[in-house]
């Protein structure tokens, strides 16, 4: 833990609000928060998939508040956030998926970047708050489609609607910044990480949650773009890094605002294929095919690549679990979710293994 920059001592007692609680990211940073003792206050829409983390993790016995509302919500949102009262919140909640941005444009947009406008407000409304920290995507940069990898002074952009909303929540971010926030002793950062995997995640749409379900099913999963690159990373990887600016937000205050990388180290941005080729080599049941209908997809980015060096060389941040340990990692939380382990004890541990905390064992087998 320490070796990460991260203090649960800091932690113990601090008051926490989490949007989007309820979703994947959400639910694991929502149960790291509640091992170190925070109280966390959570505020989102119903679970996104059943099943879900949330639900199967059993979330919502860890909170300190937990109100489903809608960010449009404006006068149940400013509510929350007041009976709350935090020190530092956590925005996540989001339309996170790139393809159904395509289908439901209009939703993509009220909630990433309305959506972002009223929990400023209402952070606004609140003298509790000490920092904040909106968590953006690595696609809300204007994708040029080559080699190198983004930094974070690089321009902003987004040819779908996910990838330009997810722009849009970054400028608003800034704006209150520096309209409001900044002046008013708030600390506020945006985070941009890669392609997130982990155990729990059944979005559709998703490369390994598909992956699991051809997987459960006995049949192929055929894949529409093999060769596309990604710089994926574990689920712990980024949250450790929203935790460590949360920490420095709130210690050193708007030394630390403003935008910031978390992604993988350069070996862990692969190509589909060779994740799905990983993957048949822990499950050798599981196979795979490229897509040859000649049905048209809407585009997405070819390649996409993140530079974290400011967040190494400023934060102290960096990479622990390589592109292998994370597949191993979400494959042992979905063969133990099938078995029947206690779920919840399950992705404590996972947390603990990467925070390299002690680990009795599971049943007599660490599986984790």
């Amino acid at each position: 833990m320490e070796n990460l920059g991260l203090s649960p001592s800091f932690w113990r007692g601090r008051r926490v609000f989490v949007s989007g609680h309820t979703g994947f990211k959400g639910s694991w940073l929502s149960l790291w928060l509640d091992s170190m003792g925070a109280k966390v206050f959570g505020y989102a829409l119903p679970p996104p998939t059943q099943p879900s983390l949330f639900d199967v993790a059993r979330v919502e016995q860890k909170l300190a508040g937990h109100t489903l509302g809608d960010l449009s919500d404006h006068v149940a949102l400013v509510d929350a956030v007041r009976r709350a009262e935090p020190e530092i919140v956590f925005h996540l909640a989001a339309q996170s998926l790139v393809r159904r941005g395509y289908a439901e444009p209009i939703e993509t947009f009220t909630t990433n970047v309305l959506g972002t406008v009223y929990l400023l407000e209402a952070i606004r409304g609140c003298p509790t708050v000490r920092a904040v920290v909106n968590v953006t995507t690595d696609k809300c940069y204007e994708n040029r489609e080559w080699p190198w990898s983004y930094r974070e002074n690089d321009r902003l952009g987004g040819s779908d609607p996910y990838s330009c909303s997810k722009a849009c929540s970054e400028l608003v971010t800034d704006a209150y910044r520096q309209s409001f926030l900044e002046s008013a002793g708030v600390a506020v950062a945006t985070a941009r990480a890669g392609n997130v995997i982990g155990g729990g995640d059944w979005a559709a749409d998703r490369l390994l949650p598909d992956a699991f379900r051809a997987l459960d099913a006995n049949a192929p999963l055929e894949i529409r773009a093999p060769k596309s690159i990604r710089p994926w990373q574990h689920v712990m990887e980024p949250l450790s890094g929203y935790l460590l600016l949360a920490e420095c937000l709130h210690r050193e205050g708007k030394v630390h605002s403003g935008p910031w990388n978390f992604g993988p180290a350069e070996s862990s941005a692969q190509s589909v294929e060779a994740v799905l080729n990983g993957l048949a080599l822990l499950a050798p049941s599981f196979q795979w095919r490229p897509d040859v209908s000649g049905q048209a997809h809407p585009h997405e980015a070819s390649t996409l690549l993140l530079d974290s060096s400011k967040t190494r060389q400023q934060l102290g941040w960096r990479s622990r679990w390589g592109l292998d340990t994370a597949l191993e990692k979400t494959l042992a939380w979905h063969l133990a979710w099938r078995q029947g382990v206690d779920i919840t004890d399950f992705t404590l541990r996972q947390i603990q293994s990467h925070s390299e905390w002690p680990q009795p064992p599971v049943g007599g087998h660490d599986l984790s």
